[in-house]
């Protein structure tokens, strides 16, 4: 009696437990045909597989815990606008909800007039500081609002902004931004 055997190839999904990379483990198997036929009859069920695979991708990259998200989130609406002027303060934090824990204008906010890719790249590529604080390798453009009705309360809070071209220092955890400390006027390499 001779048997045929038939290769089978296998992909299984896997993230790492810090959920910031995607692994992919490609295995060949050689299988009796009864065995495969259980596992794919047709090349409709072969679709549906793939189908499946597709629809799961985004869903696996994107899986950060929720904390973590909701502080990387915080941090982009605080601090990250693409583009920004210094005349724009008093309506972006307005429109941002932007407010101390006490329901109190903020004294400070700085706006890193950047997109997200390039301050994400602070925290795989940045200059460590200790305790996941990261300074920028390049210098970036930011507005600076600076309070000036002190004691005011939302929505009639007043700034002053100022443009600065200075490296920054960011909080990272897991490789995303999560905290502003502030800009560096002085940077030592």
């Amino acid at each position: 009696m001779i048997q045929s055997f038939r290769e089978t190839t296998f992909v299984r999904l896997l993230v790492d437990r810090n959920y910031s990379k995607l692994l992919f483990t490609v295995s060949t198997a050689t299988t009796r045909p009864s065995t495969t036929a259980a596992l794919l009859q047709t090349p409709k069920e072969i679709m549906r597989i793939q189908f499946a695979l597709l629809l799961l991708l985004p869903a696996t990259v994107l899986c950060i815990p929720p904390a973590l998200l909701e502080r990387h989130k915080k941090f982009i609406n605080q601090h990250v606008k693409g583009e920004m002027s210094v005349n724009r303060c008093d309506a972006e934090i307005g429109s941002r909800n932007i407010k101390t824990i006490n329901n109190e204008c903020k004294e400070t906010n700085t706006f890193i007039v950047s997109t997200n890719s390039p301050i994400k790249t602070i925290c795989e590529n940045g200059m460590p500081l200790g305790n996941g604080m990261m300074k920028s390798t390049t210098p970036f453009h930011i507005i600076v609002c600076i309070l000036r009705n002190q004691g005011a309360r939302p929505p009639h809070c007043q700034y002053r902004g100022q443009a600065r071209t200075n490296y920054i220092a960011i909080k990272c955890e897991d490789g995303y931004p999560v905290h502003f400390d502030g800009d560096i006027f002085y940077y030592e390499n």
